[in-house]
């Protein structure tokens, strides 16, 4: 038996480590049915220009514009939606079929405060792009007093 320094947090380290795994991955072992399938994050783009904040994000997949959802509330853009696409192959003695089904989520924080009347979404070969509207500053305006 050979001797090992003691080293008290070497189980804190390796807890850290477990955690970790546990909370950077997909999350599959707490989930059942469609949900082990989940699509993962969209990787979404985010800019402003003069008058609107401007948002893409490749989705490919999409086959009806009721597999997606784009909501926006206290100036956050969320985006979710199905994917469920089927294909089949038929080759010489084998026959192959192919499932890509999954559900997607991301909510994105905007630069700018958009009016949510106005908003055009967007979805051609792959990529959703959401054009949102930036609401006017409050203008400044000088106050008279009355004075006495």
């Amino acid at each position: 038996m050979s001797l090992r320094p003691y080293e008290p947090f070497r189980n804190l380290d390796n807890m850290r480590r477990e955690l970790d795994r546990i909370f950077n991955g997909d999350f599959s072992i707490f989930k059942t049915g469609l949900d082990r399938q989940n699509l993962g994050n969209l990787n979404v783009d985010v800019y402003e220009t003069e008058t609107e904040v401007v948002a893409t994000c490749d989705i490919p997949g999409l086959e009806r514009k009721e597999d997606v959802s784009i909501d926006i509330e206290n100036n956050v853009l969320s985006i979710s939606g199905t994917i469920n696409r089927v294909h089949e192959v038929s080759e010489e003695n084998m026959h192959r079929q192919e499932r890509y089904v999954g559900r997607f989520h991301r909510a994105v924080g905007l630069p700018a405060s958009v009016a949510v009347e106005g908003v055009k979404a967007t979805y051609k070969n792959g990529v959703l792009e959401i054009r949102m509207p930036k609401t006017k500053p409050d203008i400044k305006s000088k106050i008279d007093i009355d004075f006495h």
